[in-house]
């Protein structure tokens, strides 16, 4: 096994993904993920300090994005418009492996309470980079927070829908997403 092969941290999620869809997350241990991904037990620590950190991967990162995107946007922009800054920043960092374990990863999540907790958890340091991030534009905290769970909502929905998609034909995520945000919009004005 090579130790410092790259891709390593991608096989190494693929392989615990795979492996919880197969026996289940109690049952799969961290040797055997490494054993899957063909890398040693001590690579495994050095991307991740446990098994469940493996399905919240790049979470750091998906909310930077979503929080630097709302930031970057023209000034002017409503709080909805500053949120499709974020999505669009986000999902561009969405490609091709992505795309393939979004169904993969959603069976793995499903299957077990806690990864189905952690998801949780990940779906709320998302909500609060938005939100933040709308505050620091002046964005008062009760619109922040309904736009940035309406950006949460559309991610959510713009990602499942794209990861149904064959990959050939599923181009980018960000316009599902922001479809996905642009219903929602026109959803909330039945609200009333």
């Amino acid at each position: 096994m090579a130790r410092w092969e790259s891709g390593a941290r991608e096989r190494l999620v693929l392989a615990a993904v795979d492996l919880f869809a197969e026996q289940g997350y109690d049952a799969t241990n961290v040797t055997q993920i490494a054993e899957r991904a063909g890398v040693t037990k001590s690579t495994f620590f050095r991307y991740f300090p446990d098994k469940r950190e493996l399905l919240v991967a790049g979470q750091e990162v998906l909310s930077r994005l979503l929080a630097e995107g709302i930031a970057e946007a023209p000034a002017g922009a409503g709080p909805l418009d500053a949120v499709a800054g974020g999505l669009e920043r986000a999902s561009s960092t969405m490609g091709p492996l992505n795309h393939e374990m979004g169904p993969r990863i959603k069976a793995a999540v499903e299957a077990s309470a806690e990864l189905q907790a952690r998801d949780a958890l990940k779906s709320v340091s998302m909500g609060a980079a938005m939100t933040e991030a709308l505050i620091a534009r002046g964005v008062a905290e009760p619109v922040a927070n309904l736009a940035a769970e309406l950006g949460l909502l559309a991610f959510k929905r713009g990602f499942a829908e794209w990861s149904q998609v064959e990959a050939e034909a599923a181009g980018d995520l960000a316009p599902y997403c922001l479809a996905a945000l642009k219903d929602l919009r026109e959803a909330s004005t039945a609200l009333g």
